[in-house]
């Protein structure tokens, strides 16, 4: 015989489930239901580098920044926004732009320093040029005699 709950089926779900689908959807705050659309990327390959294109809407230069690290090239744009409700243009009565980060990483080699990299942002799109690098060449595989 079936007894009621009242907790439903399943306890843990129903208290974390809140907390839970907010930590999925945290990425979407910037953008709303858009953000796995943000960050489109475009990659071209020339004979000596690669031309990357990012579309970053919205974002200043003083906005986003590149990290190299390890032959990873990583984009981040990070926007915030005043929390103050009342403002030069008015009490705030709807908000639906929002604060947040977007982050993207590419290997371009461990050859590439940050000196041979070069970007630019206008109009939305941050264009990145990455040299192409020849990468250090394994020695042959060799035969060791073993003695004795």
């Amino acid at each position: 015989m079936l007894m009621p709950s009242i907790f439903g089926e399943n306890l843990f779900d129903e208290f974390f489930g809140d907390l839970d689908r907010e930590m999925r959807h945290m990425d979407r705050r910037l953008y709303g239901k858009n953000a796995a659309r943000e960050m489109k990327t475009d990659v071209h390959e020339h004979d000596d580098h690669y031309e990357v294109d990012i579309d970053l809407p919205g974002f200043k230069k003083d906005e986003v920044t590149l990290e190299l690290e390890n032959g990873y090239l990583t984009v981040t744009a990070a926007k915030g926004l005043d929390k103050d409700e009342t403002t030069k243009k008015g009490k705030l009565i709807r908000q639906e732009r929002y604060a947040g980060a977007l982050q993207r990483s590419f290997y371009v080699g461990e050859e590439v320093t940050q000196a041979d990299i070069g970007a630019k942002l206008e109009h939305g799109v941050l264009s990145i040029n990455v040299p192409k690098r020849e990468a250090k060449k394994l020695p042959e595989k060799q035969t060791i005699m073993i003695e004795g």
